[in-house]
């Protein structure tokens, strides 16, 4: 069982202006040149846009996030399924409840990684990485460790 600190990420389509809809059918076409990003609580040095959302609803999601070189995400885990598609960079994830660099599998431009709901993973990056995390909500971020929650440090 885990011990657990639950954080809600929430942010809405209508914090990331630029995005243009075309078509009487709602269709989306997101320009990267075009995406807001902002700072998450979560992932501090981390960059996030999202491109469609929001993340706490049942409904689809899709984000992208810009890590720095040499970045760290403790073990956690997300109440829905997490696709990432690596866009730029390296992102190295890894299974279980510690961080344990012996697991690390690294992923490159154009990979893909996808996380069950509420199975514990980690991830690390060596380069500036830009990845691109899709599913269906609500998308919650999970610590296995309290003490790993950056908004506590």
């Amino acid at each position: 069982m885990f011990k657990a600190i639950v954080v809600a990420v929430a942010f809405t389509l209508a914090s990331t202006p630029g995005l243009a809809q075309h078509g009487a059918h709602g269709h989306l076409f997101a320009y990267s040149k075009d995406l807001k990003w902002g700072d998450t609580p979560t992932l501090p040095g981390a960059k996030l846009a999202v491109i469609e959302g929001p993340l706490n609803e049942a409904v689809p999601f899709t984000m992208r996030i810009r890590f720095p070189a040499n970045y760290r995400i403790a073990p956690h885990f997300h109440s829905a399924i997490e696709h990432v598609t690596v866009i730029s960079g390296e992102f190295a994830m890894g299974m279980g409840e510690k961080f344990d660099a012996a697991k690390l599998v690294t992923l490159k431009a154009g990979d893909v990684g996808i996380m069950q709901p509420k199975t514990a993973h980690f991830a690390a990056t060596t380069v500036p990485t830009e990845v691109q995390v899709h599913g269906v909500g609500p998308w919650t971020l999970t610590f296995v460790n309290p003490a790993d929650d950056p908004r506590k440090k």
